[in-house]
């Protein structure tokens, strides 16, 4: 929202000083929306992200939650989705609401959706709604089922398996019902294990591909394979492996749309029997972030699968 181009042309954050004058100078008229204060968290791209940063923020959150109505955090689009499934599960019982949202295109540049975003992010957080969403463009999504779809296009977020929370207009369109503001203590559950991998199938990569990540170190995987989350045969003794060294690995569909239906074809019903966690309806960036989030709270496979298969706010069907 507020990168600024250097001396090649390339964007860059900007000091800490300039970041919070771009955001103070977008929209001098947003005061009159909301009496709002900015807590500086870091400023750096977005794919620099890391578990660390998502603490912090649901930490601050939760240390500010007593005193404010509704929270925006501004963060680059490349992470957003993930940061935002990471707070929905670092923030539990959420009572007020927590808007993300950003910029396709950089505020200093005058064809800027930074300010259209930033206005209606707050005009949102205002709202009598509760939980994590993530605005960009028109949509607005829930969170923990947002994915991104477009490096280019404004509407640059979808949410393939569950609808839209709303959509910006000339007025602000809420579609879906959602749980409005409540009272209940806000309980702050951080910590994501960092050790995971991400592994998607292609016809004739061979399993010693999945078998080194087993043997260096990697706490648990999310496996993308193919259509209900089948799996080629060569992989199960892989499986069947992680298993014994009590390696969780979840299983998506490689398709944007639908669920795994692992039992409906021999190749998922053996996986499942090799100890693979069916993913269901879960997006990349929630499953991600909950086996991270799982991995600091589950013993044993058996316990991280309940927590992976526990539907905490709404990022699961199964």
């Amino acid at each position: 929202m507020v990168m600024v181009p250097n001396s090649q042309g390339a964007l860059v954050p900007p000091s800490r000083e300039n970041a919070l004058h771009s955001i103070l100078s977008m929209e001098p008229r947003l005061y009159g929306l909301a009496d709002i204060d900015l807590e500086f968290i870091a400023n750096i791209d977005s794919s620099d992200i890391t578990p660390e940063i998502w603490d912090q923020l649901a930490s601050t959150i939760a240390s500010a939650y007593p005193r404010y109505d509704g929270f925006v955090i501004l963060h680059g689009t490349d992470t957003m989705a993930y940061t935002a499934s990471a707070v929905t599960f670092a923030l539990r019982n959420l009572g007020k609401p927590v808007i993300f949202t950003g910029a396709q295109i950089s505020g200093h540049r005058i064809e800027s959706d930074a300010r259209r975003n930033l206005v209606n992010a707050v005009r949102v957080a205002s709202m009598d709604i509760a939980g994590v969403f993530l605005l960009v463009g028109e949509r607005i999504l829930l969170g923990v089922r947002s994915t991104k779809i477009s490096h280019s296009k404004l509407n640059a977020f979808a949410s393939f398996n569950w609808p839209r929370i709303g959509e910006v207009g000339r007025a602000i369109q809420l579609i879906r019902e959602v749980t409005p503001k409540s009272g209940q203590p806000l309980q702050l559950e951080c910590g994501f294990a960092v050790d995971i991998a991400v592994l998607s199938l292609a016809p004739g990569m061979p399993a010693s591909v999945l078998d080194h990540l087993l043997e260096h170190g990697i706490k648990g995987i999310v496996l993308n394979a193919y259509g209900t989350g089948n799996i080629p045969h060569v992989y199960m003794s892989s499986l069947e492996r992680s298993r014994q060294k009590k390696i969780p690995i979840v299983i998506r569909t490689q398709c944007p749309e639908g669920s795994t239906q692992m039992s409906v074809y021999a190749t998922g019903e053996k996986a499942l029997s090799c100890g693979a966690i069916e993913g269901f309806d879960m997006s990349l960036e929630a499953a991600v972030t909950k086996l991270m989030w799982a991995l600091k709270r589950g013993k044993t496979i058996e316990e991280i699968k309940a927590i992976m298969h526990t539907n905490y706010a709404g990022e699961i069907n199964r």
